[in-house]
């Protein structure tokens, strides 16, 4: 693959992983910056493990995969602004470059409200308390 990758392309893959969970659409996927090819895909199922981030997802599949692979030739896509925890694994695995559709601030501005009443219904109904 030459030149500039197709960053909408790749997006919209993201976005159509993301819809394997409705309630929380998160998808990301890793591809290859020379050659083009999508090397691991990913999406949340933080309703098995409360770290299973798309991004999180994605990453331990190449890690099983591509045990060797070079991160630095590696572009991570992901459907919204990756949280620190994902960040680190993203700095971690060696993973140079991200793009993301929406940011916190603006999934923030949003979302705000209803996500964090919704993070404190997940946490009651995880923990056997009244949600406030």
């Amino acid at each position: 693959m030459s030149g500039v990758l197709p960053h909408e392309h790749y997006m919209r893959r993201a976005i159509e992983l993301g819809k394997q969970d409705p309630r929380l659409p998160f998808g990301a996927l890793i591809v290859d910056r020379v050659t083009g090819e999508i090397l691991a895909e990913g999406w949340n199922r933080t309703e098995i493990n409360p770290i299973w981030h798309g991004e999180i997802d994605a990453i331990n599949r190449l890690a099983q995969a591509r045990p060797t692979i070079d991160g630095t030739q590696l572009v991570l896509y992901t459907t919204a602004e990756s949280c620190s925890m994902c960040q680190g694994a993203i700095l971690w695995s060696g993973i140079e470059t991200v793009v993301f559709g929406s940011s916190i601030r603006f999934s923030r501005a949003e979302d705000g409200r209803r996500s964090t009443s919704r993070q404190k219904r997940s946490f009651a109904a995880r923990h056997s308390v009244d949600a406030p």
